[in-house]
């Protein structure tokens, strides 16, 4: 334990200032240390373990997960990353966020206990998840895997059971460029002997083959199990179970079907293990929630926020925004780390925006405002053979409003011209809430604003609305 180790009476914040600056990189994947530290801490980890992986998907198969169990009467444990406005958001007990003294505690155990050797950021709080979990007696654990699977921090879990929800292509620096590389990463979350549900409609060979090799009891989307359905209600079939008449997910997109039948998949493959009444399965899926994945605000003008943060996720965003009905403009207020595929992500809803709001996130992955700005025009004129329009920021003047929604001082920024028909306008803000307020007093009662790629794009705009990640 260092000098400058926090101690147990310190605060959440502390800790994870902390715990940023214990490692020497961010991101270093690999599971030795955090099995090293695993074996100091005496972890047994008694509960059903689930885990979730996948490119895009993880976070709300995993919330439907929860919301099943839950319904089902079993005590669940829920670990997701990244958060978008708490810490606390990354590990739930029975659906409560863990508070500052419980993590705390974990905290400084791992502390106490680790030796010589440093955790980054992330293998820290996910050990403090587990011994959480061991803590408060869980039945169940369902864990979001953070990047890939086969060096991820999670993976040091021996899985009773494992999805991968999609195979895409993200986070290439350290997954590989291809599907079939990046399957590979993720495929190795599976187990020899337990079940792998994969709910890609078309996985990579890699994956299916690993699976195999390991010898995997692998769960395919349109061979071991599948899903059915009119507007009015939904059936899932698997290999010997069938749940018909359920009410279509709370959740809201096209996507979440799949992301619904991969839950369901699982709990099938684990049912001589968690019994899991059809009346939970309803109850659950129809009240799961889960902020920022196409979640639609209240009032006028129409807000939706959604993290989607690559190409593939894009695409599904740009359907359903297809599906949402006749808006005169869309406002998209935008704002990306810079080693994603921003001009893929923009070339997907290029023809559904008619007005761009760049914002800057800060850290070293953050990408300026007007280097994004420039990526978006290409993109734009591209895609779309529209021209753009150059305006000067209109950032907004901190100053109070007495009718914030949340209750907090509200922001005030001066309008822009109107949207120009005959071509798309760019301009850039400093943040995501200056251009989020930009865009508030630009669009009209009728238009919509779309937020969306990255969770510290999103998580913001949440926090000023006065809207916590419940």
């Amino acid at each position: 334990m260092t000098s400058l180790s926090p101690g147990a009476s310190a605060t959440l914040p502390q800790w994870l200032d902390y715990l940023e600056t214990l490692h020497r990189t961010s991101i270093d994947l690999g599971l030795e240390r955090i099995r090293t530290v695993a074996d100091k801490l005496g972890m047994t980890m008694p509960f059903v373990k689930i885990t979730v992986g996948g490119t895009n998907g993880k976070g709300s198969t995993c919330a439907m997960l929860e919301a099943i169990l839950l319904a089902a009467g079993y005590k669940v444990g829920l670990y997701t990353s990244p958060h978008l406005v708490d810490f606390n958001e990354r590990i739930r007990l029975n659906g409560d966020f863990a508070t500052d003294e419980q993590i705390v505690a974990q905290l400084h155990k791992i502390e106490q206990l680790r030796g010589d050797t440093t955790l980054t950021y992330f293998e820290y709080t996910t050990l403090a998840a587990l011994l959480l979990f061991e803590a408060q007696s869980m039945d169940v654990a369902v864990l979001e895997v953070g990047l890939g699977g086969r060096l991820d921090a999670v993976n040091l879990v021996d899985t009773d059971c494992a999805i991968i929800t999609s195979v895409d292509i993200d986070h290439t620096e350290y997954l590989g460029d291809t599907r079939e590389k990046i399957g590979l990463e993720k495929a190795h979350i599976f187990r020899s002997g337990k079940p792998a549900v994969c709910a890609d409609p078309v996985p990579p060979d890699t994956l299916v083959e690993y699976a195999s090799q390991i010898g995997a009891d692998l769960w395919r989307f349109g061979k071991d199990f599948n899903y059915s359905g009119d507007r009015l209600q939904w059936a899932y079939g698997g290999r010997a179970q069938r749940r018909s008449g359920l009410a279509y997910p709370s959740l809201r997109g096209a996507n979440q079907l799949l992301n619904a039948t991969a839950a369901l998949a699982a709990l099938e493959a684990l049912r001589n293990t968690l019994i899991v009444p059809q009346q939970a399965v309803r109850i659950g899926l129809s009240q799961v929630a889960l902020p920022a994945r196409l979640q639609i605000l209240p009032g006028t003008p129409t807000i939706i926020l959604d993290v989607a943060h690559n190409p593939h996720a894009a695409a599904a965003l740009g359907q359903n925004l297809d599906s949402m009905g006749y808006f005169p403009h869309t406002h998209a207020v935008v704002g990306m780390l810079h080693d994603k595929d921003i001009a893929g992500v923009v070339a997907r809803l290029a023809t559904r925006v008619d007005r761009w709001y760049c914002a800057g996130l800060p850290g070293h992955r953050g990408t300026p405002a007007n280097e994004l700005a420039g990526i978006v025009r290409q993109a734009v004129a591209a895609t779309t053979g529209r021209s753009t329009l150059e305006e000067t920021s209109t950032e907004a003047r901190r100053v109070p409003e007495p009718a914030a929604p949340s209750g907090k001082p509200g922001v005030r920024a001066a309008a822009v011209a109107p949207v120009n028909a005959e071509a798309v306008s760019v301009t850039t803000h400093d943040d995501p809430l200056l251009a989020f307020v930009a865009a508030q007093n630009q669009a009209t009662e009728n238009d919509r604003i779309l937020v969306f790629g990255s969770f510290a794009t999103v998580g913001p705009i949440l926090d000023h609305l006065g809207r916590k990640a419940t």
